[in-house]
């Protein structure tokens, strides 16, 4: 329920004659009300305010300034100079916003407790929202009910459990979804929730004159009722219609009788159908009369004369059925089979001589090390992988090969029992 204010730029001869009263929109645009600006402040669209409330004081956007607002009151019916209209009172500081945060973070709770007390009552009737006043001295209990409701002991539960003036208002299905808020099968925002504020009455007729099936699933929208922009052009249709014949639903031909089926106002064709047929005829609006006059006089033409339709869309070339059977030969797929195979058979054997010429490189260098020592590594140095060892001396290692033939560092020498 957004208005686009297209006279914000524009500039003004006489800024004393400038509308006096701006719009504020509450609770994310769900309310709005309008508001006199007798202060010295010049608020623009989007700027918090306060103003005047139930007892007290309420924090709001601005939503609308300037010469359009006077289109809005116009719209409303509302007076300019009406004096019951409610009154700026400042701009919102920091108290009033972190008040009205405590109250905004109130209300989810409030509203579950208020649907439970209902229950409790067994009352026919559902709570779709709740509105709590910035100063936490109002609370708003919007409800969808089918039949009135007599919910006078309700306002004492509520007031006693949440200690706030209690105030009831009933809303329609069409209404709980603009608040709620969503996206349409057309991919946009819901209308209900950005500009349309009255909901006029839909019924199935509309769908009928605009030649769309008469499906629930597809014609419903968010609320449960019939979309509303069913009747954005049911206008059109209406005087597109005029031109076509009313009492030729049923035409009478030599073979037996035709039924109207729908009516092309893009076209301007009426198409029919026989009972003997699934076919469809499409007849010029003037055929149809011609027939119609005809059978008045008791006399059925041969036949219906139906127009040729031709479309402009491009037809679709379905491929032709090609048999390819033995075209396809497998022995590609078996020659690449082959190769794979000796592939993975060479590659072992190409591994095994390259891995016994390492073995004999690696063979006389560890000799070598072992006869004499590690000549090019530094004692101090580290092996990776290996744990931290003390630096050894050339007389240790010279120790240690002396004892690898004869025992292992860890072995006990031989007693006198064990050599005999």
């Amino acid at each position: 329920m957004n208005a686009f204010d297209w006279l914000a730029n524009l500039p003004f001869s006489d800024p004393e004659s400038n509308c006096k009263v701006i719009e504020v929109s509450f609770n994310n645009g769900s309310r709005k009300d309008f508001f006199r600006n007798n202060t010295n402040h010049f608020f623009e669209k989007g700027d918090w305010i306060a103003v005047e409330g139930v007892s007290g004081f309420d924090v709001g956007m601005v939503n609308l300034t300037g010469e359009i607002v006077r289109l809005q009151l116009k719209k409303n019916e509302v007076n300019e100079q009406d004096p019951d209209i409610k009154k700026v009172l400042r701009r919102a500081n920091e108290t009033d916003m972190s008040k009205w945060k405590e109250t905004k973070a109130r209300e989810k709770d409030v509203l579950i407790r208020s649907r439970a007390i209902a229950r409790q009552l067994n009352l026919d009737m559902k709570m779709a929202e709740v509105e709590i006043q910035a100063d936490g001295r109002k609370a708003t209990f919007f409800y969808i009910a089918d039949d009135r409701v007599d919910f006078r002991e309700l306002i004492k539960v509520y007031a006693g459990e949440f200690r706030v003036k209690v105030e009831m208002k009933q809303i329609g299905a069409r209404q709980e979804a603009g608040k709620v808020g969503g996206i349409g099968s057309c991919g946009r925002e819901l209308c209900c929730s950005t500009w349309l504020t009255d909901f006029k009455s839909v019924n199935t007729n509309a769908a009928r004159y605009q030649n769309l099936s008469i499906n629930q699933a597809k014609l419903s929208g968010q609320c449960g009722r019939l979309k509303c922009c069913l009747n954005y052009e049911l206008d059109t249709y209406l005087d597109a219609l005029q031109h076509f014949p009313d009492d030729c639903d049923v035409l009478e031909v030599a073979k037996s009788r035709a039924f109207l089926v729908k009516k092309d106002i893009f076209r301007n064709l009426m198409w029919y159908s026989m009972p003997d047929s699934t076919k469809q005829y499409p007849l010029t609006i003037e055929r149809v009369k011609k027939i119609k006059t005809l059978n008045r006089q008791n006399i059925r033409p041969e036949e219906l004369e139906a127009v040729e339709v031709v479309s402009n869309k491009s037809k679709e070339v379905e491929p032709e059925f090609v048999d390819v059977v033995g075209h396809i030969s497998l022995r590609s797929l078996e020659k690449n089979s082959r190769k794979r195979r000796d592939r993975e058979r060479n590659q072992p054997q190409q591994r095994g001589p390259q891995q016994n010429r390492n073995q004999q490189q690696q063979g006389p260098q560890q000799g070598q090390q072992r006869q004499g020592g590690q000549p090019n590594r530094n004692p101090n140095q580290q092996r990776p992988n290996q744990p931290n060892r003390p630096p050894q001396g050339p007389q240790q290692n010279r120790n240690q090969n002396q004892q690898r033939p004869n025992q292992r560092p860890n072995q006990r020498p031989p007693d006198d029992k064990d050599k005999k």
